[in-house]
Formats: structure tokens, sequence, C-alpha cells
């Protein structure tokens, strides 16, 4: 099923090629010099700001799966989120400023103690079914996520509440068991779509939404086509006639495509060859700093890690600065062991940066009774591109710390779903989120349905729910400092780095001066927010 030597990689980092030799024997690099070279395909498209209707948008998106799903609560990547973002709509949306504004709620208020919050539903909305939005809808597809036999990735960011009910035709009222004062970013998560239900439940099989373009076929891990929805109820929105979503796991592959004009859009760009790309001047490169990071899981319920001197020896055992520049090409930051991106306004900058130590890693395995330690790290670029080379990195900076890492390349296909959270020591990536209450709830809270390390922490726990509630900022501020401590000091994930989302698009299509400063792709709402040259 894996490689476990990966010959090529590791024999390109014995070498030690400069990065300059590299390029040249990178496949995705040779491709697009080729194709620069000989002048293909594209002629001058101008950049119109004005958007305009129709046309196609090809997009060839690493993310895909076989093992993806119609069901909301069952998305976990880029290709799924991206082009279900298009066939449904969320209570609220993130706009490009990073705040939550209305969507298929007109309004909402809530209790002084940020405890119960009534959302009022848009007028005039219709499913691509005929059907017309109402708040049973809502409530169906909202505790479509909820329940004991509940599997969501959604189940624990909606952990909080504890009734969701309609309010006559046109409102929802949520029932928090305590105060959160982020409530109206919490229903903006890209799982909790609004789907039309019968007999309270809500039919997900169809994939009937009220967003800007209908689903018309869907191959999972191959490719999902939409068409544009004629009667659409947001204004200044869906220009193009119809979009292809293309799954290409491969880099090399998902650049070629991209310079041969078999696609549009590409996104997570192999950085290796954003140099060449740039000289092209019919593609643009579209960078989103902080927009996500990246994470080396422990599972601390494991024989191997469940001491926490060993996972402070691997958190020593990394080099981040050389991560930065061998594998994001300085396209990001270093991370500090814990998911608060940097500019956040709730950032611990207090907090000792994390840096490279063997010797304090050598000193965490003897805390634990060892002389050596020998680990598992099943890596794939299904996280991200790069992300088994940064495993080879530090298969080679651990050795230092008398720490073996077998690196074993699994395949793309499946990674999710398969090794990820079922395996002890992985590679991961996370899209950064705006809310410190959100990224914490979803991958650090006990039993949250996507806790990557299985971490169970009483006090960060604790925090977390008074935290969510606390209307006195710096009393706020202060729990989530904490909390920022103790998953640098005591959690199963190693985070490297804040990686920029990289891009790239053809002058074929155009965007607003302003984009999305989280996720990718324009908060993974290009389909909907983007148009043709």
């Amino acid at each position: 099923m894996s490689d476990n030597n990966n010959k090529i990689t590791q024999a390109n980092h014995a070498h030690s090629f400069p990065r300059r030799d590299f390029l040249k024997y990178s496949a995705a690099a040779a491709t697009v010099a080729g194709a620069f070279s000989m002048g293909l395909p594209f002629g001058a498209f101008a950049q119109d700001p004005t958007p305009k209707p129709g046309g196609v948008l090809r997009l060839g998106l690493a993310g895909g799966s076989t093992t993806d799903s119609r069901d909301p609560g069952s998305w976990s990547d880029t290709f799924t989120f991206v082009g279900f973002s298009a066939v449904y709509n969320t209570l609220s949306e993130i706009a490009v400023d990073g705040t939550a504004i209305p969507e298929l709620a007109q309004s909402w208020e809530s209790s002084p103690d940020a405890r119960v919050w009534i959302f009022k539903l848009r007028q005039g909305v219709t499913f691509h079914n005929g059907k017309s939005l109402s708040s049973e809808d809502v409530v169906a597809s909202i505790q479509h996520h909820l329940g004991e036999k509940s599997t969501s990735a959604a189940k624990t960011v909606l952990g909080d509440v504890a009734n969701v009910s309609a309010q006559g035709p046109d409102s929802v009222v949520f029932e928090l068991h305590s105060g959160n004062a982020d409530f109206a970013y919490v229903v903006a998560d890209y799982h909790l779509v609004i789907m039309p239900s019968k007999d309270g439940v809500p039919d997900w099989q169809s994939a009937v939404g009220t967003g800007g373009y209908r689903l018309k076929d869907f191959e999972p891990g191959v490719r999902m086509t939409l068409e544009r929805s004629p009667d659409y109820w947001k204004p200044g929105r869906a220009h193009f006639a119809s979009a292809e979503l293309i799954a290409i796991a491969d880099g090399a592959a998902r650049v070629n495509a991209l310079v041969t004009g078999q696609v549009d859009v590409i996104n997570k760009v192999d950085l290796k060859t954003v140099a060449l790309l740039k000289r092209n001047p019919n593609l643009v490169i579209e960078e989103t700093k902080g927009a996500q990071h990246y994470t080396f899981p422990m599972l601390t319920d494991s024989p191997v890690f469940q001491n926490n001197d060993v996972r402070l020896a691997m958190k020593h055992a990394i080099n981040r600065e050389t991560l930065l520049a061998s594998v994001l090409y300085g396209y990001g930051l270093v991370g500090n062991d814990h998911p608060i991106q940097p500019g956040s306004r709730f950032i611990n900058s207090a907090l000792e940066q994390r840096s490279y130590d063997p010797d304090k890693a050598r000193f965490h395995l003897k805390q634990a009774g060892m002389d050596s330690l020998k680990v598992r790290l099943q890596a794939s670029d299904a996280a991200y591109t790069g992300a088994v080379d940064a495993s080879v990195l530090f298969k080679e900076q651990a050795r230092a710390a008398g720490i073996d890492i077998d690196v074993v390349r699994e395949p793309a296909d499946g990674f999710f779903s398969n090794v990820w959270m079922k395996q002890p020591f992985t590679t991961s990536f996370w899209y950064s989120s705006l809310t410190a209450d959100r990224m914490f709830s979803i991958g650090y809270a006990k039993g949250a349905a996507w806790n990557e390390t299985h971490w169970d922490n009483p006090r960060f726990n604790q925090l977390l729910n008074a935290a969510r509630g606390e209307m006195n900022e710096p009393l706020r501020r202060e729990m989530y400092n904490e909390m920022q401590a103790l998953c640098r000091d005591d959690g199963g994930a190693i985070v490297p780095l804040f990686a920029s989302s990289v891009a790239a698009r053809s002058k074929r299509v155009n965007h607003g001066g302003q984009t999305a400063p989280y996720g990718e792709l324009d908060g993974l709402r290009v389909i909907e927010r983007w148009w043709q040259a």
C-alpha cells in the first residue's frame, strides 16, 4: 500500500541539490518551463474588473477522493468544500474582510449572555427543486449533525447547541448550553449547509441546495460538474454558466493542466514551480498568507506517544526554519505547536517560540526512560504539497536527537479516511480558523470529530467552555493564551509551519480586487465569486 523507502525523495535530499538545480530535475518545473518556452497555449487575456456572465470555470484540485460523499457531515477536503459551497448556502457567510455577514439568514440577535440566538430567514429563497426555504429545513439540516449516532465532522462545531427549533416559518432559535460570542461564525461552517427537508429529515442524497449552481454530475475522486441555477437569489454572484471540478492529486499534473489550458485554476501549487509560473504573463499566482497550518499529529492514546516527554522530544527534534525555507520556499511562517495563526486577535505573542534543540529532545527522551526512539511516520502529499519532503527532512533532523523516523509514503486517495487519525503518527493540514473557539473546538476538544491527536486535557476543556461565552475580552484573551500554552507544552500536534495558500489561475478568469484572507480559493467561494475575463 505504501512506499516504505520513498527512494526518489531520499535520493534528492542525499545529493543536496541547490534549489536552482533541483528545479531542473523537478517534473513539475520541467512541465512549466516547457510550456512557457513553447508559448502554450495562451493569447493575451485582458483583465476586466467588471463581472461577465457565462463561460465555463475548470478547476484542477487536490483533495478529491473516491471516499467522498454527498453527505455534508463527511466533507473533509478542498474538493468537496469548494464544489458543494457552490451548490448550497449557510445561514451566515464569511465576507472577504473576515466578518460574518447574513446569507440565508437576513439577520440575527442574541441574548445578553449569548446563550440564545435567533436567526431571521431571508424571504423568497427557493431550493433547486422549487421548494421554498423554511425554518423546518434549517432545523433538520442542523440536526443532521447532532445526536449520539452522528458521525458528522461538524458535530463538535455544534457541540454547545442544546436545542434548535423553528419559531414560525421564518425564524430559527438556537439554545446553547453556554454562551458563545462567536456563534454567527459557527453557522457559517462549510458543513452546515441548508438542505430541503421532509418530515424532519434533510435530503442530502439529491444534493439539492439554494446555491448558485446545481449539481449535474458527481464522480467521487474524479470530477464534479455544476450548472448555474437560473433563479439564484443572490445578486452579483454566480457568473459562470457552468463549472467543472477535476480531481488531480499529483502536483506536477495540476501545473501541467494549467499551463496547457486544460483547466483555469489550480490549488496547492508546488512551491518549487512558483518562480517559473510567475514568468508566464498569462498566469497569476494567488497567495493567501497564513491561510493554513501544517501538522504532524501524534495520537496521545497510542503506546508510543502516551508519555508527554516523548511528545516534547519530537517537538524539539524538528527544525522549523529549515522546513520554512526548504518546503515552503518562504511562503509562510514558523509555527509554535498550537493552531492560532499569527495576526489573530487572540494570538499569545508572549509565548516563547520553540526552536530546534536536539539536546533538549534527548533530555526529554531520558525523562521518559529512553536513550533513543524509533517511530513510523505515515506521510502523504494529500495533506499538502511537499508533506513527504517535509517528513524526510524531519527524519534527517531528528536523527541528531537519537530519534529514528521511518517515513512511509501513503497514497493520496483515501489518506484522510484510512490513515489520518487512525495511525499513531501522520501528516495533516488545517485551514486557519477565523475564531480561536472554532479551531480549538473542532481539532483539540475532548471527543471532537477531528481531534487528530485524541488529546484530552481537562484544564484545556474547562477553559474552552469558559472562554466560549466570556463577554469580557481581556479575560477571554487570558484564557486563550493559557490554552495555546497547553497545546504547545502538552498537546499531541507538532505545528511547525503556517503556510500561505498558493493557487494559480489563468487570466481567462478574474475576480474582484480583494479575495478572502483565509482558507484557499477565495474562502472556498471561487465558483460563486469569480468570473470569466
